[in-house]
């Protein structure tokens, strides 16, 4: 998987094998399965392609399909939905060995004036603040999480520990995180970043409540579906905090809402996910 940003704008390089259609490339991984968070980008850079450059996207929804195979490409099949003058849309099915793996809409808009307003950024420590744990590459090495690498994680807390308690939000964590190394400054090349980025550790906020882990293996996850607003221009090559909540988990699946801001308080972009969260065994 990609270890640095030069190695995920290679990834995130389709190569155009007709029009509308594209394919993706696969890096080595320990996992049995193709990122989800890489579908997702390798997804959005397929309908970007296919756009004026001066339409931006501002959502996208998807689901996943199938677990994708991380030993053979991926193709892209773009639809146009939609050209408008303000807002476009395409419909993304990418597909291995004939059969669609995931599916998302995209909508891109052209920049215009509007209102303004925007919630405020919580009171947590700085990303280099002592109490702000790093994500060692030998943790992540233990819960072969290779496509974590390209990127930088730093822990504030969640509901397991490290955050206060909230008997209204039982489910929280806060992470910072940005691309490991400078991505070049257009706008699509963070968006797509971001969107690689954007599937880690969210479940996390639903395991909290539970006391369970990636790590110790006791409980089976799956992403079932992945929705992305962009409200601001950001660089996911600089820190922005992930503030995750579960609102809700119940028959084998979690939900999880998560708002984005930069370090200096701009809230730039939502999240939410659906995933499967299933236990293995018996809590001790």
């Amino acid at each position: 998987m990609p270890r640095d940003a030069e190695e995920l704008l290679e990834l995130l390089d389709l190569e155009r094998i007709d029009d509308d259609l594209f394919r993706g490339s696969q890096m080595p991984t320990s996992r049995p399965m193709v990122f989800g968070g890489q579908i997702a980008a390798q997804a959005l850079v397929a309908a970007t392609r296919t756009v004026e450059d001066r339409f931006v996207a501002h959502s996208l929804h998807s689901y996943f399909l199938q677990p994708g195979d991380p030993s053979t490409p991926t193709i892209y099949d773009v639809e146009n939905l939609r050209d408008g003058r303000s807002f476009v849309t395409r419909r993304v099915i990418a597909q291995q060995h004939g059969r669609p793996i995931y599916a998302q809409t995209v909508n891109f808009h052209v920049a215009e004036q509007g209102f303004e307003h925007e919630e405020s950024m919580p009171d947590v420590p700085g990303p280099d603040h002592e109490s702000v744990r790093p994500v060692s590459r030998q943790a992540q090495e233990e819960l072969h999480a290779d496509q974590w690498n390209v990127a930088d994680i730093r822990f504030v807390g969640s509901s397991a520990g490290g955050l206060d308690d909230d008997p209204a939000h039982p489910g929280r964590q806060r992470v910072w995180l940005r691309v490991s190394s400078p991505l070049p400054d257009e706008q699509s090349f963070h968006r797509a970043a971001f969107t690689y980025l954007s599937d880690m550790t969210l479940v996390g906020a639903a395991m909290a409540p539970h006391g369970i882990s990636f790590g110790r293996g006791d409980a089976f996850v799956a992403s079932l579906d992945h929705a992305v607003w962009f409200h601001r221009p950001f660089r996911a090559d600089e820190w922005w905090l992930y503030d995750q909540v579960s609102p809700s988990a119940s028959s084998g699946r979690s939900l999880i809402l998560a708002r984005v801001f930069t370090q200096d308080g701009q809230l730039v972009a939502s999240v939410a996910q659906e995933a499967v969260l299933r236990p293995l065994k018996e809590s001790k």
